[in-house]
Order: structure tokens, then sequence, then C-alpha cells
């Protein structure tokens, strides 16, 4: 068969459209995170070769050749992409690491909120032994009324009960700020990946506006296609410049809350992207947060206090007395406290279990869809090389895909910090 196009025509047609086909195949996979991904790239960048070749004219030889040797170029470019986890950009030597647990580390070491709690908590033992040390040094023999057995012992039990509260409201807010540290990590990583998938998705843009005018050129396709790509191509370069406002944006919520200087800068060390189902059942966390939560312990000691009241009326007083009534009414109220915190804690990890269990199952699910998404846009383009689909069709599948990478990556950062919560409603 004659062509009405040169054989050189048809080589810059060719190593177009295979260049664009590897690269959109080629990007996904790189970004993934186990080893089994990059085998995944090599595969499916050679089956669109091969794919490609078959559609070349049986007498372009040249443009073959061609072909090739830009297929070639894009597997090495992918071999890259997919060691760029490991190995250090330039453009972050000599930036300090941060890692999960090093986020953790600087805000329980800086964070304003935690220190401040510190000094109250100190405060708040020097004012309680300031207030009741000569009540509590009352020898026995000397107490002879209710008013005095309740100096002695219930304010020296209230000295103790504040200061072990004092010692578990502190831990609760270390807590809070170990959450918080990993919640504005995990911020920073998902808008660190965001970035990355918007820059792949630009070199996908780019590689298909090349096509569409290799096409144009030699009268293949039409103006129309040429600006349907400079459009997709606009429109990614517009996504990448808000992925890397909100990058710059997250790194500095981060950096407040760590509590160093606003405008640090940090090599992120992606870790602790956990992905693995939870083994605990409803009830042992329920149990378990039962027994850690400090709010339990909280109610447990005033029902402590309400009962001793009680016993010192029985000791030095009557019952009968309206304070007696009193102290009956308060143990009673104290044990229903204790019954209504045991349902809102039990209410609280069964909500955080549940959500922990739907973020698992939505990994398995946006990741089939992730590869579903790449599979359609390496056809389409396959398509398009042959003249079967047109420029707008090459766009709609590209942000198909990168829509779906970003819900994957989004999938992932949800579970990570459903575990995060997980974890704080077992009073961890």
């Amino acid at each position: 068969m004659n062509f009405p196009y040169s054989s050189k025509k048809w080589q810059k047609i060719s190593m177009a459209a295979v260049l664009t086909t590897v690269l959109g195949v080629g990007s996904l996979t790189a970004y993934a995170n186990t080893g089994t991904d990059g085998a995944k790239a090599t595969e499916t960048s050679t089956q669109a070769e091969q794919s490609a070749d078959t559609a070349k004219p049986a007498n372009a030889e040249e443009p073959k050749a061609a072909a090739k040797e830009v297929t070639a170029e894009s597997k090495a470019t992918t071999t890259a992409e997919q060691t760029n986890t490991t190995t250090k950009p330039a453009a972050t030597v000599g930036l300090e690491n941060l890692t999960l647990e090093k986020a953790i580390e600087q805000a329980l070491e800086s964070n304003a909120q935690l220190e401040s709690a510190r000094l109250n908590v100190k405060n708040a033992d020097l004012n309680s032994m300031l207030a009741y040390k000569t009540p509590a040094q009352m020898p026995d023999e000397m107490i002879g009324t209710l008013d005095a057995a309740k100096a002695k012992y219930v304010n020296n039990a209230t000295i103790e009960m504040n200061r072990k509260l004092n010692a578990l409201n502190l831990k609760a807010t270390e807590s809070k700020i170990k959450l918080g540290a990993q919640q504005a990590y995990y911020d920073l990583l998902y808008a660190q990946d965001d970035y990355n998938l918007k820059k792949q998705s630009l070199a996908r843009a780019e590689a298909q506006l090349k096509v569409a005018k290799a096409a144009f050129e030699v009268g293949t396709k039409a103006k129309t296609d040429v600006l349907q790509a400079e459009m997709g191509l606009a429109g990614a370069q517009a996504a990448l410049t808000t992925a890397q406002n909100n990058l710059e944006i997250e790194r500095m919520d981060l950096n407040d809350f760590l509590g160093v200087d606003l405008d640090k800068k940090w090599n992120i060390i992606v870790s602790h992207k956990q992905t693995a189902p939870v083994t605990q059942t409803l009830q042992q966390a329920e149990a378990e947060a039962l027994q850690k939560r400090v709010e339990m312990t909280q109610v447990k000691e005033e029902l402590k206090l309400a009962e001793l009241n009680v016993e010192l009326i029985e000791k030095y007083s009557v019952m009968a007395t309206y304070q007696g009534r009193i102290a009956k009414n308060n143990v009673e109220t104290a044990k229903l406290a204790i019954e209504q915190k045991e349902r809102e804690i039990s209410k609280e990890v069964a909500q955080a279990y549940y959500n922990l269990k739907a973020a698992y199952q939505a990994i398995e699910f946006q990741k089939k869809a992730q590869e579903a998404a790449a599979e359609s846009y390496r056809l389409t383009n396959l398509r398009f090389e042959n003249g079967l689909a047109t420029t707008l069709e090459v766009i709609q599948a590209e942000e198909e895909l990168s829509d779906r990478e970003n819900q994957y990556q989004r999938a992932i950062r949800t579970y990570n910090l459903a575990v995060v919560n997980f974890q704080t409603a077992l009073g961890n």
C-alpha cells in the first residue's frame, strides 16, 4: 500500500504517539509504592510498544525503528521515576529529613500548646499542696467533727485525685499533640503526592500536544485537535500551580504545629503508609478504651470521693441529715456518670472502628479504579494513533486517569488518618 506522506513525516507521528502511550502508563506505575508495580510498568510499556508497531504501515520501516527508539527512552525515563522514591533528588540535598516519628518527636518537644499544659499541671499541683497542707497534717486524735474529718481525709484524697488527673490530662494532651502531628504530616505527604501526580499529568498533556501537532503537520488531524490538546495542557498547568500552592500551605501548617520556623523546608520521608486491615475486634477495642481513657479514670475517682464522704458522715455524723442525703445522692450521680461515660466512649470507639474498616475497603476499590483508568488511557492513545479516537477523547481519558490517581492517594491518606483516630479513641 502506498501512503501519501513521506517516511520522515510518518516517523514524527510514530515517535510522538508511542511516547504519549508509554509516558502515560509509565508515569502511573512509577508512582506506585511496591516493587511489583514496577514490573507491571515494564509489561504495560512492552504491550504498548507492540500495539503501536502493529498499527504502523507495513512498508514504513524507518518509523518503526524511530518508534522503538522513543520507546526505549521512555522506558529509561520510567525507570528513573521508579527509583526516585529511594534516591534523594538534587532539590532535597541538604534538607533535614522528616519522618512521621520525627514529626511527633518535634511536636512533643516544641509545641506551644503542650508546653502550656505542662506548666498548668505544675501550677495545679503546687496550688493543691498549698491549699491543703495544714489540714492534711492534722493528727487523727484531734479529729472530732465532720468538718475536721473532711478537712483531713476528703481534702487529702482530693489532692491525690488531682495529681493523678493532672498527670492523666497531660498524657491526654500529649496524645492530642501526637494526633495533630500525624494529621499535619499526612496532610503534607498527601499534598506532595498530589503535586507529583499533577506533574505526571502535565507530562502526559505535553506529549499529547506533540502528537496532535505532528499529526496536524502531515494532515491526518484537524486544527481543532491541536487546540483541544493545548486546552488540556493549559488545564494541567493550572492544576499543577494549585497543587504547588497547596503544598506550600500544608508545609507552613506543619511547621506551625511543630513549633519551628514557618519557612523551614523538609525532605519528607515516606513512612507509615499503612494499608493493613485492623485485626482487633470491636469488643476488644471497647474494652481497651474503657481501661485506658482518661475520662473513665476521672469519673471513677469522683465516685471514690463521693463514697468517702458517705463513710465520714456515717462515722462522725448521722446519715439522716441533709448532708447525709446529699452525700448518698452524690454517690448515685457518680455511678450514673460512669455509665454515661462508658456509653460515650463505646460509641466513639465504634465510630472510629467502622470508619477504619470502610477506609481500608476504599483503598482496594480505588486501586482497581486507578488500574482500569490507566488501561483505558493506554487504549485510547492507541486508538488515537490509528485515527480511531479524537484528541478530546484522549484528554478525557487522561483527566479520568489523573482523577483516579488522586482518589487512590486520598484513600490511603484517609486510611492513615483513620488509624490515628482509632488509636486515639483507644486512649493510646
